[in-house]
This record gives C-alpha cells, structure tokens and sequence, in this order.
C-alpha cells in the first residue's frame, strides 16, 4: 500500500476545490437563468413554486431534468397555463437539449438561437406572432420543431437546419406565413442521339481510311529513290 503523502495532498486540495466551485458557478448561472424565467411569466397554477434559487443547483426543481454533471439537459413545461416572454438569459443554457413549451400563451426571442445543443423544440399552441427568428436556424443539432397553430407571419426560412422540416411544423399560423421558393432544379444536358453518333463514327472512320491511302501513295515514291 502506497504510504500517505502529506506533500502531495496539499497540492491536490486546490485542484479540488477549484473543480468544485467551477461546477457550482455554472450551476448558479443555470439556476439564474431559470429563475430570471420564472420572474417573467405568469403562473396562475404555480407549477414554478419549486424554482427556488437558493439552493445550489436546479437539478432538484420538477419539470428540469440535468445531466451527471448538472448541467440543465431538459426543460419541460408543456400546458403549464404560462403567459409572457421568455428571458434572453435562457440562452444561457448551452447544454440544454429539449425545450417542452407547447400550449402556454409565450414569446420568443432570437437568443433562443443561442441553445447550440438543441435538438427538440415545441412551441406549438402559443400565441407567438411575428416573423420567425432566423437565428434558430444556426442550430445545427435540431431535429424536431414544432412552432404550428400561432400566429406567425413572414416567409419560413428554408436554410440551415430548417431545410430539414417539413410543413407540417408550420401550419395552423397566419395565413400570411409562405414558405420560401424553392431554389430552381439543376438542368441536365440531353445525351447525345444516336445519328449524331452514328455521324460521328463515320467521320472517324472516313478520317482513318483516308490517312491509309495518303501513305500508300507516299510510301512507293520515297522508295523508288532518284533518277539515275
């Protein structure tokens, strides 16, 4: 058994100590950013009375689940009767990979452009109005959207990663709301018939017979050499 090293303890403790306190910084900024949620919605059935930014992370509040490091993974809030808008500090949350927010009365902002981890977000049956931020398009990693039956109006983006969503993800919203033009299809050149090959062949071979006969012809003449 390796003896206990009194030297080497004091200089692990701070490495320790630094990692401790490293991932209770950013639990605090999650939690704040939560909780600045919390203070701009109104919640009539109080489904947020957990959200208590006291404690030192909010991976013991419902309807947020986080990962084995406690980091916010999850937020689930769908149909909780909320009303209001959503604080641009919840872009803050860089881990966060589902965003359950479908049948409350919410408007989003563009930060929400931030969340670069994100791959599910329902915000269908809202009241969101507007053009749709095109900085939900810089989210590589979305895979489901839902922003259908609100009030959204504009031309839906067809870059990035909504070129992956069809319109169903859209419908039940302004009747102003388009979807983008398609780009024009890539034309193709015909391939070529077959009497321009045929026509082609032919000269090929017209070209090969009458190279032949010119050397037949000069070929007797160099041979014969000089007059004596």
């Amino acid at each position: 058994m390796e003896a206990w090293d009194p030297l080497r303890s004091l200089f692990l403790w701070p490495t320790v100590w630094l990692l401790l306190l490293t991932g209770r910084a950013v639990a605090n900024t999650e939690g704040d950013a939560l909780y600045a949620l919390k203070s701009s919605l109104k919640d009539p059935g109080s489904v947020l009375q957990s959200w208590d930014n006291t404690l030192v992370n909010p991976c013991t509040w419902f309807h947020v689940t986080c990962d084995s490091n406690n980091f916010v993974i999850r937020v689930d809030l769908g149909n909780a009767q909320l009303s209001g808008t959503l604080v641009p500090q919840l872009g803050g949350l860089k881990n966060l990979q589902y965003l359950e927010l479908y049948s409350n009365n919410i408007i989003i902002p563009d930060s929400l452009g931030n969340l670069l981890k994100l791959r599910f977000l329902r915000l269908n049956n809202n009241t969101i109005s507007g053009s749709i931020p095109l900085s939900l398009t810089g989210i590589t990693t979305l895979q489901v959207l839902d922003l259908s039956s609100n009030n959204l109006s504009g031309t839906v983006p067809s870059n990035g990663s909504f070129s992956l969503f069809t319109p169903i993800s859209f419908q039940n919203n302004n009747p102003s709301l388009v979807s983008a033009p398609s780009p024009p299809p890539a034309v193709t050149p015909p391939p070529p018939s077959q009497s321009s090959s045929k026509t082609s062949r032919t000269a090929t071979i017209a070209g090969g017979v009458a190279a032949v006969a010119a050397l037949r012809v000069v070929a007797p003449s160099q041979a014969s050499g000089p007059f004596l």
